[in-house]
């Protein structure tokens, strides 16, 4: 095992904003291929690829639940676990429905104004999105 493997294991167990933002990162890529999972299927043999958007909602609706379980159990563990309940679970709803919307903003923005190919803005959305229902999550949902 290398000597960095020991600091990560331990960032990752702690209680402070550093093991938060490892487990959340973590937790969203999971989420993110979970998302993909369920998208890519429908996308690909249920809807035809004018109606690929109706593939959004059930997707978003499974990345959401698994969201979380794991970012209430685990990214943010024992932060705002008293407040558990439907409040808190719309709250979350709210945050990554505010991640979705900033991200396709930005990828409209980047494609239909900018003329940008639908890759170019994948990077800085998720990365707008990431930063935000962090901050959101941790001040907001899991406080």
């Amino acid at each position: 095992m290398t000597r960095e493997a020991p600091a990560l294991l331990h960032i990752l167990q702690a209680d402070d904003i550093r093991g938060q933002i490892l487990r959340f990162g973590i937790t969203g890529g999971l989420s993110t291929l979970i998302y993909s999972a369920v998208y890519l299927p429908l996308t690909l043999w249920v809807f035809a690829r004018e109606h690929a958007v109706y593939a959004v909602p059930p997707a978003f609706a499974v990345a959401v639940i698994f969201g979380y379980v794991m970012h209430s159990r685990w990214s943010f563990k024992g932060q705002g676990a008293e407040r558990r309940g439907p409040r808190q679970q719309l709250q979350f709803v709210a945050v990554q429905g505010t991640g979705m919307a900033l991200n396709a903003l930005v990828t409209w923005i980047g494609t239909a104004v900018l003329g940008l190919p639908g890759w170019a803005p994948l990077l800085p959305a998720v990365a707008l999105a990431t930063i935000v229902t962090f901050i959101l999550n941790r001040w907001l949902v899991f406080a």
